[in-house]
């Protein structure tokens, strides 16, 4: 068995300083569990960590696919469980990182998920379909055959309500039903999660804010402008992008969309924790209710990987 440890939370709220900080002291290598910062050219909006962020410490899965490209969670799991053993052969702690709670629930829960081939005429076609009458009405015609996935997908994330579509078309069964016939195959990892948050939600907004702020000036403006017009597909759909394509149309205002930026990552980051809370194996810790909650996190892991 390998440990493994996860630390996870939602946007804005410290897992990238944390990581790095129980790297140092733990002789670990981050491996990225962020659906965005696996793509290239969006830096600035995933809020991937630079070279003087990292301090050394190897990352793994980041910045590594075309904007283009899509990737499952199939594929994302099958990619950490290998990052995850070249680690720990090298005698260092694997540390996955990230607020994508697809993906820390099926690497955390083991899941094999069925071999499917893409059919790309039908992902056209409900493209198309998409595009034509918008998410809103995608979402109502979802809820006619599956109401759990309607209910839990947000108007947004196009990727997966056309996959939910998709799923049905093929197979006859609901997102649900499918992910359900995913099977637990023997785990190879014990894992300990260590989740970071504020306990003041008002706190984690200011920050959310901040870090918009800061991305404005980094120049998110200009990096949106490289992708404009090609928002449709994988990381073309990062939050942080498509809020500013209405500044380039003329649509509207850059305060207008800067503010719907923020109001949109404020939701994402409710929706991780929603995410998250449902998960009991999650040892929270927060910034803004303990004094020493770093050296806490710190023993717990450090207890961890003692134990034999």
């Amino acid at each position: 068995m390998i440990k493994v440890l996860f630390v996870v939370g939602p946007t804005a709220s410290g897992k990238t300083d944390l990581s790095i900080r129980l790297a140092k002291n733990l002789n670990g290598e981050i491996i990225s569990a962020d659906s965005m910062q696996i793509y290239k050219g969006i830096h600035i909006a995933s809020a991937a960590p630079d070279e003087s962020e990292k301090c050394g410490i190897p990352h793994h899965l980041f910045e590594f696919l075309d904007l283009s490209q899509e990737y499952s969670v199939a594929e994302y799991v099958k990619a950490a469980r290998e990052k995850i053993k070249e680690v720990a052969k090298r005698g260092k702690t694997p540390i996955i990182v990230g607020g994508t709670g697809f993906y820390i629930s099926s690497l955390l829960d083991n899941i094999e998920f069925l071999d499917e081939k893409t059919d790309y005429e039908l992902r056209n076609l409900l493209e198309e379909k998409f595009d034509k009458i918008g998410a809103e009405q995608m979402l109502k015609e979802l809820a006619e055959f599956d109401i759990d996935t309607a209910n839990r997908l947000h108007p947004n994330n196009r990727r997966r309500i056309i996959r939910a579509f998709e799923v049905y078309i093929k197979t006859g069964k609901t997102f649900t039903e499918q992910n359900a016939l995913s099977k637990n195959g023997e785990t190879e990892i014990e894992p300990l999660v260590i989740g970071i948050t504020f306990k003041d939600r008002e706190k984690l907004y200011e920050r959310i804010n901040r870090r918009v702020d800061l991305m404005l000036e980094n120049g998110l403006l200009d990096e949106a402008k490289t992708t404009f017009g090609n928002n449709k597909k994988g990381g073309f759909q990062a939050i942080g992008h498509k809020e500013l394509y209405p500044i380039f149309t003329g649509e509207s205002t850059t305060e207008e969309c800067v503010e719907k930026l923020k109001q949109q990552t404020r939701r994402y980051a409710k929706r991780q924790l929603t995410w998250f809370r449902r998960d009991s194996r999650i040892n929270w810790f927060y910034p803004d209710g303990e004094e020493k909650y770093f050296e806490n996190a710190l023993k717990l892991a450090q207890d961890f990987l003692k134990e034999e």
